[in-house]
């Protein structure tokens, strides 16, 4: 039994060693033992590959300004890893996290004892979540985000009341597979029989593949630019503006504070799935709410200014199509400035295409290693770069950074990406400059 919250995390963390194991019987094995309380939750599934977080964020702002107590599973985190596990934004208290680890340890080391072997460290913080919205905090309804793929991950095994498909990209394809197609397939395995699905996939492939999936189980489907479609896009100083047309309402000068055009279509996936459930009757939201929920929906690490003097922004841009959404956002944006990028990343990541893609826009661009078991060396990015003015930061990153903005010009942007893992530690690291300067921490 643990005693401390220090010793519930380090046990959580450990697990990391056991990998990623795809697959659904080690957590049906859980939750029988704990009575199915996934079964007892009202939850909306999102998957895909990028913008799943941001969508979870403008759905759960939505559905807050509608009244109701929201509970969020997501990954990984950016401040404190307590946020994994939320209610109305507010992550779970070290008290209620040990508490959980002290109920699924003991079912963790009998399964260790199985043929089905020990459970990983996500398929742990999902039991976990199940038994805290289910048991220990209650809630209206619960957002639960995909760790990986859809299929077999184990969030997989709740009956939602929506489905939600972000944008497909071309990402953890060592496992979900190497075209736009099968990775599709892994996606559009959360699509539950007669359930609704909402969509952002824009790939062709990828898009005929949940529709097909959509079909075979019944789902109502609704897609971005067929059921849905967004208009008159303009950006504004702190944010977006647009138009939504959905076949439930037409709604103009819509505004979002999360800073992007990308950032219109995860919101859309909010806006028409929160929509749709009003129609049914599942949940209640009014205009108000909506237009107030997206106005004040706040994910960190996306595209986030965290310095206005000095200009740093940080974006957890992890993969290709994370970087061209970046690149288009610092070309629109700051094209009249310099741009220094800081960029880590994870070594199985196709790196190639999008140190290509920053090397194109960076003044210069920097490579730092950070302390994570999948994290890539410095150099390696540094060889991949064919930037004339590149840097491999080998040593303290932290050292680095602090140095980076001391110096700063004033017509230069800082941008710190790539990996959310690396994002994570970043962000609590700028807490170290005068609140003054550094916002939005």
């Amino acid at each position: 039994m643990f005693t401390t919250y220090k010793e519930a995390l380090e046990w959580i963390h450990a697990r990391l060693r056991l990998g990623i194991k795809p697959g659904l019987k080690r957590m049906e094995w859980m939750m029988e033992r704990l009575g199915n309380p996934e079964a007892r939750i009202k939850a909306v599934h999102i998957g895909g590959t990028n913008g799943k977080g941001s969508t979870v964020t403008f759905l759960r702002s939505i559905l807050q300004a509608g009244g109701y107590t929201v509970g969020t599973f997501t990954s990984p985190y950016i401040e404190q890893f307590n946020e994994r596990i939320s209610v109305n934004g507010k992550s779970i208290s070290d008290e209620d996290l040990l508490k959980l680890a002290n109920i699924i340890r003991p079912l963790a080391d009998e399964l260790e004892e199985t043929e089905l072997g020990g459970p990983t460290e996500f398929e742990v913080i999902t039991a976990m979540s199940f038994y805290y919205f289910a048991e220990v905090n209650k809630v209206d309804i619960v957002l639960f985000e995909v760790g990986l793929g859809g299929r077999f991950d184990s969030t997989n095994i709740i009956q939602p009341i929506a489905s939600i498909i972000t944008n497909i990209g071309l990402d953890h394809t060592n496992i979900l597979g190497n075209s736009y197609e099968e990775i599709a397939f892994e996606k559009a395995g959360i699509i539950k029989e007669k359930t609704p699905i909402f969509t952002a996939a824009k790939h062709p492939g990828a898009r005929r593949v949940i529709e097909e999936q959509a079909e075979k189980r019944q789902a109502p489907l609704y897609r971005l630019n067929q059921e849905f479609s967004i208009t008159a896009h303009r950006t504004l100083a702190n944010g977006e503006m647009y138009t939504l047309t959905t076949e439930f309402q037409i709604m103009e000068q819509l505004e979002i504070s999360m800073l992007g055009k990308h950032q219109t279509e995860n919101a859309a996936l909010a806006v028409v799935a929160a929509q749709y459930l009003t129609q049914n009757g599942s949940i209640v939201v009014t205009e108000q709410a909506i237009r107030s929920g997206l106005k004040h929906a706040y994910w960190p690490g996306r595209f986030e200014i965290v310095s206005e003097n000095p200009l740093i922004i940080i974006d957890g841009a992890h993969n290709d199509e994370g970087i061209t959404a970046l690149v288009d956002e610092l070309s629109t944006r700051y094209a009249d400035r310099s741009l220094h990028i800081v960029f880590a990343a994870l070594k199985d990541k196709k790196l190639d295409q999008m140190i290509s893609k920053l090397d194109q826009i960076a003044s210069q661009i920097s490579f730092v290693s950070f302390d994570f078991p999948r994290a890539a060396e410095a150099k390696d990015l540094f060889m991949i770069s064919t930037s004339q003015n590149k840097i491999a930061v080998e040593d303290n990153w932290g050292d680095y950074l602090d140095e980076v903005i001391k110096s700063i010009e004033p017509n230069s942007v800082l941008v710190i990406t790539g990996s959310l893992y690396f994002i994570s530690e970043v962000k609590p690291y700028l807490f170290k400059f005068s609140k003054n300067t550094i916002i939005s921490l």
